[in-house]
């Protein structure tokens, strides 16, 4: 469960890495492209207009001429034909010096063009979406009524209509709309505005402001790429996690032989050397007497009395021999060199081990307990490791013989008479009485062509460190196995 909480973490931060990276994209591509059609509707619009300063001052350069030629200026057919050539053209209207506009703001914009001598924007009617523009002239000024959704050149509008685009121009405080756009939901709606557009129109007389926005949100991502994002990244990191798994394992596996390897070579290591080096003098002398036995027998007269002390000291060599080999297995179990001893936490030696054996304690489906704490032990780390692991190894084989469903692992820790002690307690079939009365001499085993030396070995380790390891069985049913090692606080651990 920790490795897929891990792996999933993993997985959610590059993903929420991505899943960013690829919506600032996206959003950044989107907003370019709204500002480049923002741009379009702008210059349509400012086209549009610039039209009308066009016409305006077209026709009042025909009516300029025609009152010079005496004709006293156009007579209306021009500016009636015009609505048919331009649409958004409600009327065109004429004010000659002896007639009057009506409307006091078409007579304020015709000074204020006849200051400027430019077209200048009149009324602006929001609500009938319509705007003049007047231009005073000689002998008369004429004046524009621009219907605004006509305006709009919508064969050639950039934006969906309807669409999710809102249009509007604004002047003065008035503001008509073009297009409304979409209602904005939560998901269209975002965190921010949107994409927003806002400039003035390309000309000095129709100054209206044009204002875009368009709402982006979550329903606006790219989610299938996201989706598709997410996936790929998935199985990269179930894929990593995999190699992961698969190189924990050749390691644990190399751990595994490795300490299976040294168990054996400790073993039988300490007996080859011990029965080479106890062994050689006695059987040496057994030689040496054997041989001046055999050539006393080929003297004549035949010397009894040295023949038979030749025998004796072969005699006394075979029982030294025999006492070597007995002293061999005394010596397994209570050493006299020591090893080099430092603070070692059980716990973690404990765990490194079970952490060690999992995957063959998950084959065979034992449930593993612990319970309680022990504070660091003075000892040999290869050594404690070694005991701990044919402990449970031993356990783990004893478990074997006994369902699955029952297959339990307990082990205990605690602090006793400055000393950490482990209690390794297995739900097996138990040790039989006859095994448990010699189970840390050499050669006894109880599983089927073992040597009979591990737990000897573990036996005489646990005694090269100060300690002391014992054996139980217990009711109803399983083995009991109690190391006690000096903690590592004590200042005089015991011998």
């Amino acid at each position: 469960m920790r490795r897929l909480a891990v792996g999933f973490a993993v997985w959610a931060a590059l993903t929420g890495a991505a899943t960013l990276a690829l919506v600032r994209w996206d959003i950044a591509e989107r907003r370019e492209a709204f500002q480049a059609d923002a741009r379009t509707a702008h210059r349509l619009l400012s086209q549009r207009a610039a039209q009308h300063d066009a016409v305006l001052a077209t026709l009042v350069l025909l009516d300029g001429a025609a009152g010079a030629a005496g004709n006293g200026g156009l007579d209306g057919q021009p500016q009636a034909r015009l609505p048919a050539i331009y649409p958004q053209l409600l009327q065109v209207r004429r004010r000659s010096g002896a007639e009057s506009w009506s409307d006091a703001q078409l007579d304020a914009a015709e000074a204020a063009s006849r200051a400027s001598q430019q077209p200048v924007l009149g009324p602006v009617d929001s609500a009938r979406q319509r705007y003049t523009v007047v231009l005073a002239g000689e002998p008369a000024s004429f004046a524009l009524d621009v219907e605004i959704p006509r305006w709009v050149p919508w064969d050639s509008w950039p934006f969906e209509r309807p669409g999710p685009v809102r249009a509007e121009l604004r002047s003065a405080g008035q503001g008509v709309v073009l297009q409304p756009g979409e209602t904005a939901s939560w998901l269209r709606r975002g965190v921010t505005p949107g994409f927003v557009f806002e400039k003035v129109l390309g000309t000095t007389s129709q100054p209206f402001v044009l204002q875009l926005q368009r709402p982006t949100g979550p329903a606006d991502w790219p989610w299938g790429r996201l989706a598709a994002v997410a996936a790929a990244l998935a199985a990269g990191v179930a894929l990593a996690a995999a190699v992961q798994r698969q190189r924990a394992e050749a390691r644990r596996a190399e751990a595994l032989l490795r300490l299976s390897r040294t168990t054996r070579l400790n073993a039988l290591g300490e007996l080859a050397a011990g029965l080479a080096h106890e062994l050689n003098q006695p059987l040496t002398a057994v030689l040496a007497s054997t041989q001046a036995a055999r050539r006393l027998l080929d003297d004549e007269p035949l010397p009894r009395e040295t023949l038979n002390e030749a025998l004796d000291h072969a005699r006394a060599q075979a029982r030294r021999a025999a006492d070597v080999v007995a002293r061999l297995r005394r010596r397994l179990e209570r050493p006299d060199a020591a090893a080099a001893l430092r603070p070692v936490p059980l716990q973690a030696a404990v765990q490194g081990v079970l952490d060690l054996l999992r995957p063959e304690l998950r084959r065979h489906g034992v449930v593993v307990d612990i319970e309680g704490r022990a504070d660091a032990v003075l000892a040999d780390p290869v050594a404690l490791e070694q005991i701990l692991h044919n402990l449970v190894v031993n356990a783990l084989q004893a478990l074997q013989r006994v369902p699955e469903a029952e297959r339990r692992l307990h082990v205990a820790l605690r602090v006793e008479a400055a000393q950490g002690v482990l209690v390794l307690r297995d739900s097996g079939p138990g040790l039989a009485p006859e095994v448990l009365a010699h189970l840390f001499e050499p050669f006894v085993s109880t599983r089927e062509g073992g040597l009979g030396l591990g737990l000897s070995l573990c036996h005489t380790l646990a005694g090269e460190m100060g300690g002391a390891l014992a054996a139980q069985n217990v009711s109803p049913r399983g083995a009991e196995f109690t190391l006690h090692l000096p903690l590592a606080r004590s200042p005089h651990p015991p011998p």
